[in-house]
């Protein structure tokens, strides 16, 4: 048996990031996932070097214990496949407009008629019933809307994007967590069910949880905004040959890095200092006494005196440090594996541990149209046959 969703079947509908990376997390934990693509494939798979066509690097990375097939759902042959499968399915997630979905007369309402028991996924940009709903979004637009690229204004005077797919990969995480909670109610009761995942809420809530702040109280209590994530002087902090992060937060963490800059009584002497309360109202004061200190030791000399002292503090690694990281190295983080068609790839296992349910990952990304064949779905002419790594070649 490999993964607690083993023998759960999930037919996925999803192209881009988040929902790819949702329906990869479900195979990860070992659902059979069945990837639905068009004869031009997943937009994801043209993106990045590659040794054939289809097969980029972030699509490499979000579609790994899965199967691919193309059915064109243009056509009725194609619905009728589509509605097959789901008749044998228990889980069907989909980042497609509902308009869509409603219009090939595969939402949830004809869904369940076909399979009552399905668990229906729709990972949508905007809830239902408010003036945005149906709406297409990116990681980007969510980005903004949610708050996210403002509080980098409230930092540094400018709205930026968190440089990865932050909102797709964190509503994912939320889909994977809707559709565990609806397979467990229908283990118990028997009953499937339709469940919404907006990006919009989900974001507005997520990044609420640490900024609502003072407007938690009804009258506000004071501004949105958590100080100490605000300051600018927050870190990491820059050190005579590189950065460190360290979390100088506790009253006895303040103490024992007085001692270590020889002020054991600093907390008692600077009361900007002197308790977590006054520390975070002057978050800014606070860190720029920090950077004052970081400044004047390595790297190195900081992080054997803050380990020695118990005061939570890392390197700043950059994403190449990651492949040397000897913590990744012990536990067997990445593994270069051979690909059918690709060659070797690094593949960072699932990080996630089950003492009875072993993760594994069972299947690398699929070329477009793979396992047509297993569905007894004709070979079209989008179907990629693997011509093997061309080492050297690159697509942009």
């Amino acid at each position: 048996m490999s993964g607690p969703l083993n023998g759960v079947r999930v037919i996925d509908m999803t192209t881009v990031v988040m929902g790819p990376a949702a329906t990869q997390l479900l195979g990860d934990l070992g659902a059979d996932v069945i990837k639905v693509e068009s004869a031009a494939g997943d937009l994801m798979r043209d993106i990045g070097p590659m040794h054939n066509p289809g097969m980029g690097p972030v699509f490499l990375q979000a579609n790994r214990n899965k199967r691919s097939i193309v059915l064109n759902l243009k056509e009725q042959d194609g619905i009728q496949k589509l509605r097959d499968l789901v008749a044998d399915a228990d889980v069907l997630v989909s980042n497609i407009r509902p308009q869509a979905m409603a219009r090939l007369g595969l939402d949830y309402a004809s869904a369940s008629k076909i399979n009552p028991s399905i668990i229906f996924c729709a990972l949508v940009g905007y809830g239902e019933g408010g003036p945005y709903s149906g709406a297409a979004v990116y990681d980007d637009l969510m980005q903004a809307a949610s708050g996210l690229s403002g509080i980098f204004h409230r930092v540094d005077g400018k709205p930026r994007y968190v440089p990865v797919n932050f909102c797709d990969r964190v509503v994912g995480l939320y889909g994977v967590i809707a559709i565990q909670a609806a397979l467990y109610h229908r283990q118990l009761t028997g009953e499937g069910q339709e469940i919404e995942v907006p990006m919009f809420e989900t974001m507005a809530d997520f990044v609420l949880a640490d900024h609502l702040y003072g407007r938690a109280f009804v009258p506000p209590l004071g501004d949105t905004g958590y100080p100490r994530l605000l300051s600018r002087t927050r870190g990491p902090y820059a050190t005579r040959d590189g950065y460190v992060a360290v979390l100088v937060y506790t009253d006895a963490h303040w103490r024992r890095f007085g001692t270590l800059i020889g002020r054991p009584s600093l907390i008692e002497e600077d009361e900007r200092l002197g308790s977590l309360q006054a520390r975070t109202t002057n978050a800014e004061a606070a860190g720029r006494f920090l950077a004052e200190e970081m400044a004047k030791k390595t790297t190195e000399e900081w992080l054997l005196a803050l380990n020695a002292a118990d005061i939570p503090a890392c390197r700043v690694n950059s994403l190449d440090d990651l492949f040397d990281d000897p913590h990744l190295r012990a536990v067997g983080f990445f593994n270069p594996t051979e690909h059918p068609s690709e060659g070797t790839l690094m593949v960072p296992r699932p990080p996630l541990g089950f003492s009875r349910t072993k993760l594994e990952v069972r299947r690398l990304a699929p070329r477009l149209g793979e396992h047509n064949g297993e569905f007894g779905i004709h070979q079209a002419e989008s179907v990629q046959e693997p011509a093997g790594p061309a080492p050297g070649s690159k697509s942009d």
